[in-house]
């Protein structure tokens, strides 16, 4: 059956559950009161409970009261989760919507019900401040469940599906890349203060650059090589420092990292079954 809005339960209300309900409070997706959080130090959202929300340190009392369960614990902290809300799942109610790391659907079926659907979901840190590059996947979910899982993730950023298959290469990529590019930024800001500004200048310059040329390709829907070409100019500067960072691993040690953190994530839940 699929699910229409309703009521909302994160459980597991760590960084990315608060960032998210914040988005689509603020995005006026819904209301704070239409949005049920939980977490075993209750006296953590506090806070969130003066905002309007609904607070519960009961697991299964919240699945119980919500259409769309949202599962936002640590991959070792999932099974014991999964047992204690089996019993009120109802696979013709509930849409279970994961955003943990290295958990397939498959993995979530065999604990709670293969005629559970469910979505599983990638963001990254960014989704903090509404920039997130979120992808999603499922191996059962209809079309309108898809469709309400892109639009709450859309509050927080942007939203692409994927096959499932390709989830742990995804969190390599966008949620690990995150790590990346900051080193890429914190690198060129050191670069900065070696040629001459101070810390703070060098590394407010490298941000602004790094912003706008990601800003290039959004905006222009252009080939990063199409970007590069416009400020590369024969025997120029530019080429001179690109060619010299290749020359030391810059492209091939980016892929290498990648691809290793991609082996990592797939492990993430395996390694503590």
């Amino acid at each position: 059956m699929e699910n229409k809005k309703g009521t909302i339960a994160i459980l597991g209300s760590g960084n990315i559950g608060l960032s998210l309900a914040n988005g689509l409070v603020k995005s006026e997706y819904c209301t704070a009161d239409n949005i049920i959080l939980t977490r075993r130090s209750i006296h953590l959202l506090n806070a969130k409970a003066k905002e309007g929300f609904r607070v519960t340190a009961d697991n299964a009392e919240a699945v119980s009261a919500a259409s769309v369960i949202i599962l936002a614990v640590l991959p070792q902290q999932l099974n014991g989760m999964l047992s204690e809300i089996q019993p009120v799942i109802d696979h013709e109610k509930h849409l279970v919507i994961s955003v943990i790391s290295g958990v397939s659907c498959k993995d979530i079926k065999a604990k709670l019900g293969e005629n559970v659907q469910v979505v599983r979901v990638m963001p990254n840190t960014a989704i903090s401040i509404g920039q997130s590059m979120t992808c999603i996947a499922s191996d059962n979910a209809g079309y309108l469940n898809m469709e309400i899982v892109t639009e709450m993730f859309e509050t927080v950023g942007s939203v692409v599906q994927i096959n499932e298959e390709l989830m742990t290469s995804a969190t390599a990529l966008c949620a690990c890349g995150i790590a990346f590019f900051l080193r890429a930024i914190r690198a060129a800001s050191q670069g900065g203060v070696e040629i001459g500004f101070h810390a703070e200048d060098a590394l407010k310059m490298a941000v602004q650059t790094a912003k706008g040329a990601a800003d290039l390709l959004l905006q222009h829907h252009s080939h990063p090589e199409h970007e590069i070409d416009k400020v590369t100019s024969p025997k120029g500067c530019t080429i001179a420092g690109l060619n010299e960072m290749e020359h030391n691993g810059f492209s091939s040690s980016l892929i290498k990292g990648i691809k290793l953190s991609s082996i990592k994530a797939g492990g993430l839940y395996t390694e503590d079954k």
